[in-house]
């Protein structure tokens, strides 16, 4: 192994560097968008219940923004709970761009090593043959084999370059769709939120009625 690095020549060395920081990428990533980080079971089910008993002071929210990304989304809904719907619906959007940023972060970093890979590869291979065919040049073809060993040495950053390009760009796109996942189960929760709140809203609207007015109340029940 370590006479094929020292056959490709330096542009193996910002290869394996870009190998190396790919691996780092990719397990940093695998830890960072495990489910249960970003989706705790049951918390939609839990925030819901407690708009439902209208147990939302700030300590819970602060609480429930700190907690997750989902968490967070939903933090950014209960923020503007007595707003009218399409408001907190934007306002989750805005929230939403946000997470979706901080969750593809690293990400185009890894997609350019996939598309450098192959380029700093063809590179390698690129300057190896004009070095074996200016030796040609100034002492002759010589040795066959020798000459066919310089070819095969000059390949060898080629090689390098699919084999750091080919995962990188396979964890890539595996990242995004995860990503994308994870988007579309946080809308649902928010919307389920969103009708719980609705929900506690009538309630309430209904119980300041009967409040003030019992007849009224029974025209709305």
């Amino acid at each position: 192994m370590l006479e094929l690095v020292k056959a490709g020549g330096w542009p193996m060395i910002p290869l394996l560097l870009l190998a190396v920081l790919a691996l780092a990428i990719v397990i940093e990533r695998f830890w960072t968008l495990r489910r249960k980080e970003v989706l705790p079971p049951n918390l939609g089910e839990e925030v819901r219940s407690w708009a439902a008993r209208g147990q939302l002071d700030p300590a819970h929210i602060e609480s429930l923004r700190r907690n997750s990304p989902l968490g967070a989304l939903l933090a950014a809904a209960l923020d503007m709970r007595n707003r009218p719907r399409e408001q907190i619906r934007e306002r989750i959007e805005d929230t939403g761009r946000h997470l979706v940023h901080r969750m593809e972060k690293f990400l185009n970093t890894l997609g350019t090593i996939a598309a450098a890979g192959p380029l700093l590869g063809l590179l390698g291979t690129v300057v190896g043959m004009i070095q074996m065919f200016l030796g040609i040049l100034d002492h002759g073809v010589g040795d066959v084999n020798q000459l066919a060993g310089g070819i095969g040495k000059a390949l060898v950053c080629t090689a390098t370059g699919m084999i750091v390009a080919i995962p990188a760009l396979m964890f890539h796109r595996y990242f995004r769709g995860r990503v994308a996942g994870y988007v579309i189960d946080m809308e649902q929760q928010a919307t389920a939120l969103l009708d719980a709140l609705d929900a506690r809203a009538v309630v309430t609207a209904r119980t300041r009625v009967a409040s003030a007015d019992p007849a009224a109340a029974a025209t709305l029940g």
